[in-house]
């Protein structure tokens, strides 16, 4: 087998990256109506933020700085990776090391077995992506271990080392045995933290909680008049998706019919392992806490046939019903397409139609989205075992 050249993937990642930043760095220079500075800005007072050596104020200011990955402590003098340093690598780790067994962790871990190298996934948790249901998380966990990915959990990393002849050394306690894991390189995929730090909040008088997001309402107006907070940093959404709709909401609030807010959205994301997940709405823990009365249907992939021609059967869709109101609480579909497939879902969340509506509608054949009216009318009671 050939050893992949990650200088050439580089290079191509770089071109796409760089097609879409020069283009709104292009467009931002070309609209007369916008100044550009770049520079770090400040603010100096709730009105006033400083850009280089530039001295802005404006009646109204809106604050999108994102986020950035956070390093836990003890790792600070090792020779570690994030989420971007790790896509400038030119040469394939020979034992990738990652802190961090949820989303960008799994995703990275997959990506790089699949590139060759040795992979080991350390989570403090009792489980990977601990946000989602045990079940979804336990076939996740066995998809990525089924490719030679070596998963510890409930291991509480104490310290990171660099090793004198090259490559670093994790030290941690799994369930009261200190172990330890050597490797080439160290990604540490543990979270990420509000740039709202970097830009004196104090000054402003703005509200952080004690996550380090900044406060803001339905509007997205921070405690402060005149100052809105969008994107990442806001703590409302960690995705590209919800970061575009607070622009939405804004855009609405301030030149439209003043009727969007933040609450407005379901919560939805994928996963992008190989088969994806995608998610919307509740899951089945949050279901079984909502005091509502729930229908709850699940299909193997393996019962598709558009999956069982792809050789791609590992997963299954799931979708929860508020049987009161027969609108659909939220689906999950773990499989080929996952991340497409969950749109209808989302969709018939969005109109409120009944989970009938959609179960009688008649889906394109061959496809996995044929299936959905099929497992629409397998609904029943939810087990309080399921």
């Amino acid at each position: 087998m050939d050893k992949i050249d990650l200088q050439k993937v580089k290079e191509r990642k770089d071109k796409i990256v760089a097609g879409s930043h020069d283009g709104l760095v292009e467009g931002f220079r070309k609209e007369k109506r916008i100044n550009t500075f770049q520079a770090k800005g400040y603010f100096l007072a709730p009105t006033t933020v400083q850009a280089g050596s530039a001295i802005l104020t404006a009646p109204k200011i809106f604050i999108n700085v994102g986020t950035r990955p956070r390093i836990p402590s003890g790792f600070e003098n090792v020779n570690y990776l994030t989420n971007e340093s790790l896509l400038e690598l030119e040469e394939l780790p020979d034992h990738l090391v990652i802190i961090g067994g949820s989303y960008i962790g799994l995703e990275f871990a997959q990506i790089f077995r699949r590139l060759g190298s040795k992979v080991t996934i350390i989570e403090m948790s009792d489980r990977l992506i601990s946000k989602e249901d045990p079940g979804i998380s336990n076939r996740i966990r066995k998809i990525l271990e089924s490719e030679g990915i070596n998963v510890l959990c409930n291991s509480h990393c104490l310290e990171g080392k660099n090793n004198p002849n090259g490559g670093l050394t994790v030290l941690m306690n799994c369930g009261g045995k200190k172990k330890q894991v050597s490797g080439s390189h160290l990604l540490l995929a543990t979270g990420r933290k509000s740039n709202i730090d970097l830009i004196n909040p104090l000054a402003a008088e703005l509200e952080v909680d004690e996550k380090g997001f900044v406060q803001v309402n339905d509007l997205l107006e921070t405690n402060v008049k005149g100052i809105y907070a969008l994107g990442d940093c806001n703590g409302k959404g960690a995705f590209t998706h919800t970061s575009y709709h607070d622009f939405e909401v804004l855009k609405n609030q301030l030149f439209g019919n003043k009727a969007r807010k933040v609450s407005d959205r379901i919560l939805n994301y994928a996963l992008y392992t190989d088969p994806p997940l995608g998610r919307a709405g509740m899951n089945i823990s949050q279901a079984k806490k909502s005091n509502k009365k729930i229908l709850y249907a699940e299909m193997e992939m393996s019962q598709i046939n558009r999956a069982r021609e792809k050789g791609e059967t590992k997963g299954k869709m799931e979708v929860i019903v508020d049987a009161s109101t027969e609108q659909i609480l939220g689906a999950t579909v773990l499989g080929i397409g996952g991340d497409e497939i969950i749109g209808v879902f989302l969709t018939a969340m969005y109109s409120k139609m009944t989970y009938k509506t959609l179960m009688n509608s008649v889906q394109t054949h061959p496809t996995v989205t044929e299936l959905i009216p099929t497992l629409l009318q397998q609904v029943k009671p939810l087990k309080s075992e399921s």
